[in-house]
C-alpha cells in the first residue's frame, strides 16, 4: 500500500508539473494517466489483504464492505471537487490536489496500518483451514467483472439518459446520481452486516445478482411503455437498479478473499479488480453500438441480460 500511495503521489506532482493538458502533448497525457494506473493499482488488492489479516470471519464482511464504499465516496468528492478546481485553477491544481490526497493517505497507513501480531493474525489462524478452490476463485473472480458491466453502465450513461430520452434538468440528474450512490453506500454497508451475522454470503450474492437482473429489465420495459414521461418513476427505477447493482461488491470480494485462503487473499483480490477494470473499459465503448442498433430500452435490456450471466458463475451456498 506505502509503495502504490508513494509512488502515484509522485508521479501526479511530476503530471502538475510536466503533464497538464495545456503544455503536454497527447502522448504524455496518456503515458502519466497510464502510469498513474499501473502505479496505483497495487492499493486495492494489498488493502483488502489487510482486511483478511485483522478481520475475524463474522466480521469480514462488515469491513470489506466499508472499504468498498470508498468507490462511490471518492467518486462524489470528485465529482464536487475537481470538476471546480479544473475550471477555476487548471489541471495542475488537480493533479496537485490528488498527489497531496494520495501521500496524506500513505502518511495514513504508515502510522496506522500495521500486520497483526502473528499469535493474533486472524488470517494465519485459517490459513490451512482449506485449501484454495482455484476453480471457484475464478468462477467468483468473472462473476464479479460480469456483474460490473451493468454497474458501470447506469454509473456511466444515466445522466446521459436521463438528459437525451427524459429531459432531466441538470439539478434532477445530479441529484438522483447523488441519491443512487448514497443509496450503494448505505446498501454495501447493511449487506456486509446482514451477512456477517447470517453467514449467508453465497446466498445473498446469487439473490442480488437475480434482484439486479429484474431491476434492468423492469427499467428497460417502463421505458418502452412510457416512464420518460413520468420523471419521479424514471428516477426511482434507475435509481433502484444502480442500488441492487451495486450492493453486493463487499460481500462477494470477501467470499472471494475467503475462498482463495489467507496466502492468496491478495492474489485473488487483485485479479477480481482486473476483472472489473476491464468491464469498466468495454462498457463505454459497447454501449455507443447498442444505441446505434436500437434505443435506450435495448440498452437497460441489455444490461439486465449481462447481469443474469453471473448467476451461475458464484457459488452455490454450502450444505450443511
Amino acid at each position: 500500500m506505502l509503495t502504490g500511495l508513494f509512488s502515484t503521489a509522485a508521479a501526479l506532482v511530476l503530471m502538475a508539473l510536466f503533464a497538464t493538458p495545456a503544455h503536454a502533448s497527447f502522448v504524455w497525457l496518456v503515458a502519466g494517466l497510464c502510469a498513474l494506473g499501473l502505479l496505483g493499482g497495487s492499493v486495492n488488492g494489498s488493502s483488502g489483504r489487510a482486511m483478511m489479516a485483522w478481520f475475524g470471519e463474522g466480521e469480514r464482511g462488515l469491513a470489506m464492505s466499508i472499504r468498498q464504499t470508498a468507490v462511490p465516496l471518492g467518486g462524489g468528492i470528485g465529482a464536487v471537487m475537481l470538476l471546480w478546481l479544473a475550471t477555476s485553477y487548471g489541471f495542475g491544481i488537480v493533479f496537485g490536489a490528488l498527489a497531496a490526497m494520495c501521500a496524506l493517505s500513505g502518511v495514513f497507513a504508515w502510522r496506522w496500518l500495521h500486520e497483526p501480531p502473528r499469535a493474533g493474525h486472524r488470517a494465519v489462524q485459517h490459513k490451512d483451514a482449506a485449501p484454495p478452490k482455484n476453480a471457484q476463485v475464478w468462477r467468483v473472480v468473472l462473476g464479479i467483472g460480469v456483474l460490473c458491466v451493468p454497474q458501470f453502465a447506469v454509473l456511466s450513461f444515466a445522466s446521459v439518459f436521463m438528459h437525451d430520452a427524459a429531459r432531466f434538468s441538470v439539478t434532477a440528474i445530479s441529484a438522483t446520481m447523488g441519491t443512487l450512490q448514497l443509496g450503494a453506500i448505505l446498501m454495501r454497508i447493511w449487506s456486509g452486516r446482514h451477512t456477517d451475522r447470517h453467514g449467508n454470503r453465497r446466498a445473498y450474492m446469487r439473490v442480488s445478482t437475480i434482484i439486479a437482473c429484474a431491476s434492468f429489465v423492469a427499467l428497460g420495459l417502463a421505458t418502452v411503455l412510457g416512464a420518460v414521461h413520468l420523471p419521479i418513476l424514471l428516477a426511482a427505477l434507475l435509481i433502484f437498479a444502480g442500488v441492487c447493482v451495486s450492493a453486493w461488491h463487499g460481500v462477494a470480494y470477501t467470499e472471494l478473499a475467503t475462498l482463495a485462503g489467507a496466502s492468496r487473499a491478495g492474489t485473488a483480490l487483485g485479479m477480481a479488480n482486473t476483472a472489473v477494470f476491464v468491464g469498466f473499459f468495454v462498457t463505454p465503448l459497447a454501449i455507443p453500438h447498442v444505441l446505434a442498433i436500437g434505443s435506450w430500452p435495448l440498452v437497460w435490456l441489455a444490461a439486465g441480460v449481462c447481469a443474469s450471466f453471473a448467476w451461475p458463475l458464484f457459488p452455490r451456498p454450502a450444505r450443511a
